[in-house]
């Protein structure tokens, strides 16, 4: 039976005066490419529904023509209001600045993220995705992520991006901060760690990684 993955990409487009941000569109492409790969139904939501755009450092010419075809399915995501965690079978949120700024704090992604959590449905993220992940909190009142393995784009690799002052906070600080076990490995290199039923990648590198893990776990 074909499964169901509701993905979650951000609408914030201004990173500072001048300067754009979005979704990092490999890791939306390359994560839609393996589910669809698999036969896998997919929804793409967002906070606002509608446009979400791929951050212009994240497309150059060495940018795939399959990566770049995937950024039509960007044009008219659901918005995130009209998603019910039960259609669903994993909740993936790839990064991108962006979701540093319009994920932690919506209230109705942290309402999915708990109820796919409890389910026992999947939850993953790569990259700046586990943004997402800050805000949720579980019923019992505690950070979704605290005492779980978790991994994430890490300070080590903002502080390469120069855009740590620009950013409302540094993500591998804020996951420690709630209580995670956070594991990094050396900046740029494919790594995701697996606690249960939470799946969480580190950079771009990591998408594929991360996808095929989703994948494997779904069985």
């Amino acid at each position: 039976m074909s499964k169901n993955i509701l993905m979650v990409v951000t609408n914030h487009t201004k990173l500072t005066e001048g300067k754009s941000t979005g979704i990092w569109l490999s890791e939306f492409g390359e994560a839609y490419i393996e589910f669809k790969k698999k036969g896998y139904s997919i929804t793409v939501a967002s906070p606002l529904g509608g446009v979400s755009t791929p951050d212009p450092g994240s497309v150059d010419e060495n940018t795939s023509q399959e990566i770049l075809d995937t950024e039509k399915y960007l044009q008219d995501t659901v918005k995130l209001d009209d998603v019910s965690y039960d259609s669903f079978d994993a909740i993936f949120l790839p990064g991108g600045h962006g979701a540093m700024f319009d994920l932690p704090e919506n209230k109705k992604l942290q309402e999915l993220l708990r109820d796919f959590y409890e389910a026992d449905k999947i939850v993953a993220a790569v990259c700046h995705g586990p943004a997402g992940l800050v805000g949720a909190t579980l019923s019992n009142g505690q950070p979704l992520v605290a005492g779980k393995r978790v991994n994430a784009f890490t300070d080590k690799e903002e502080e390469q991006t120069g855009l740590e002052p620009v950013l409302p906070f540094l993500l591998e600080s804020k996951i420690r901060d709630l209580g995670a076990i956070f594991v990094a490995a050396p900046n740029w290199t494919t790594h995701y760690e697996i606690d249960g039923n939470l799946i969480t990648g580190q950079n771009p590198q990591s998408t594929i990684a991360v996808a095929k893990a989703v994948i494997e776990t779904l069985g």
